[in-house]
């Protein structure tokens, strides 16, 4: 009963808000888990054919601005209004889907990713506030547990069906994205009610000046800001989820075998999920991370609160980096699912931990301005994370880069990759020349060329992140 009348002290708005988040986070994760593989396959797939260095700029880029702009955005927001901020960032994301799927140069790609990223700019802050606005401090933790519990939903929902759509084309996955922004302009037009904001004197040039104010009012705190620097490293490491592991999937595991392991005991999901070559996409098996947090969110959460946040922190990234190196280290797809667990049990621990941590060191009179800066890191880390998973990437783990290597090497003259050559045309007639096929081909430069010493590197940043943390915690908060 307790339970019961708890729920019913949480208004239309806040379920409505809710609501808005679960299918803005659909249609965001749904191409943006298949939007690295998107970027990078072969054309003849239906895909770009861009180069990882390409992917790495434009989805570091347009990320970073997607964490940076809410600065600016949520001042606009409260002046302008929530609603038509929200049918300004549908709009922007709508068109920016539609741009994504129709475009295929980098340039154009670039400025169709950036668009879209400043369409979530515009979103990001108005749900948590609006969650913030219509609980009180007896509904704020259950009312946040519900906002985080439908951000994964989100998150699994768009993936997963995703990761089908696009065996048919990729056309299908950002209509997805389309219909699901679709759904959020009838919520927000007839369920959700503009929150009443106190009427200041300033103009809106005044409210975004005053936003570039207070960020570097926030600043002048360097131990604050040493720790979110330090924090950097922790998001690079953990946007790999994103920019490198689809890929990784996609260019070197045969997923057959967890098709199979699905098969024999679930004929059914497995033929839902899978592929009619009878493997897992890359995509789908990526969104297991959200499938995992949905689950053990609330047992990690239990048990991680006994401990000081940056304990915390400092647990959760060593496992994250633990899942990391499974992740990209080994061919097998179960030991990949476990590796994607460890992963998300870490992520469960560190992620939550953080903002806690920030709210707790921020003085009483600027909570709100020190959790706005908060994303400045998360921004940083996405740039960074395009660079480790573009150029880096490319030279250590990607196969086609690797393939081109081992040609050249044995002075095998073959046309570029070009308009006319895909690279599926070079994989065939490098193939053909070097007497490997399929499968044959794969070992071959699995074994050769190690492309799985990426881990160390993916891994080594999280860790880095750990021994820093604990030289602040040791070192710098100890002083005090």
């Amino acid at each position: 009963m307790g339970f019961i009348s708890l729920m019913k002290k949480y208004n239309t708005t806040f379920w409505a808000s809710n609501t808005i988040e679960l299918f803005e986070r659909w249609a965001w994760y749904g191409f943006y888990l298949a939007f690295a593989l998107y970027l990078v396959n072969s054309k003849d797939t239906g895909a770009l054919g861009l180069t990882q260095a390409q992917k790495g700029v434009i989805m570091g880029t347009g990320s970073m601005l997607l964490y940076f702009l809410p600065v600016i955005t949520g001042a606009i927001a409260d002046k302008v209004g929530y609603k038509k901020i929200l049918f300004l960032s549908f709009t922007l994301y709508v068109s920016g889907f539609y741009m994504i799927k129709s475009f295929d140069t980098f340039g154009w790609m670039f400025f169709a990713f950036v668009w879209t990223c400043v369409g979530g700019a515009f979103f990001k802050p108005i749900i948590s506030a609006m969650v913030a606005r219509t609980t009180t401090d007896e509904t704020s933790s259950i009312g946040f547990g519900i906002f985080y519990m439908m951000i994964n939903i989100g998150g699994f929902i768009g993936p997963f069906i995703a990761g089908i759509l696009m065996q048919k084309t990729w056309d299908y996955v950002f209509y997805m994205s389309i219909m699901a922004i679709g759904v959020n302009y009838l919520i927000t037009l007839f369920f959700f009610r503009e929150p009443v904001i106190k009427e200041g004197d300033s103009s809106l040039l005044d409210n975004i000046l005053q936003a570039f104010v207070n960020i570097f009012t926030t600043l002048k705190n360097w131990k604050y800001v040493l720790f979110l620097i330090i924090m950097i490293l922790f998001w690079t490491a953990f946007n790999q989820l994103y920019y490198s592991f689809p890929v990784f999937i996609d260019q070197w595991v045969d997923t057959s075998v967890v098709y199979n392991g699905i098969h024999s005991f679930w004929p059914w999901l497995a033929e839902s999920i899978g592929t009619s070559e009878g493997t897992i996409t890359a995509v789908t098996m990526s969104s297991m991370d959200s499938f995992y947090i949905i689950i053990f969110q609330l047992m990690v959460s239990a048990f991680v609160m006994r401990f000081r946040p940056l304990a915390a922190m400092m647990g959760g990234i060593l496992v994250l980096a633990g899942g990391l190196g499974l992740m990209f280290s080994n061919q097998s797809g179960w030991l990949i699912l476990l590796g994607v667990l460890i992963f998300a049990l870490g992520e469960m621990a560190s992620s939550p931990k953080f903002t806690e941590y920030v709210g707790r060191i921020a003085p009483p009179d600027k909570k709100a301005l020190y959790m706005g800066t908060s994303f400045l890191p998360i921004a940083a880390g996405h740039q960074l994370a395009g660079w480790l998973s573009g150029g880096v990437y490319e030279k250590i783990a990607d196969k086609i880069y690797l393939l081109q290597e081992e040609v050249t090497s044995r002075g095998i003259s073959l046309p570029e990759i070009s308009e006319e050559v895909t690279k599926n045309d070079y994989v065939e007639m490098a193939s053909e020349k070097l007497g490997l096929q399929g499968t044959e081909l794969t070992n071959f430069l699995w074994n050769n060329y190690h492309p799985a010493n990426i881990w160390m590197i993916y891994a080594g940043v999280a860790v880095g992140a750990v021994v820093f943390l604990w030289l602040y915690d040791r070192f710098v908060i100890g002083k005090n």
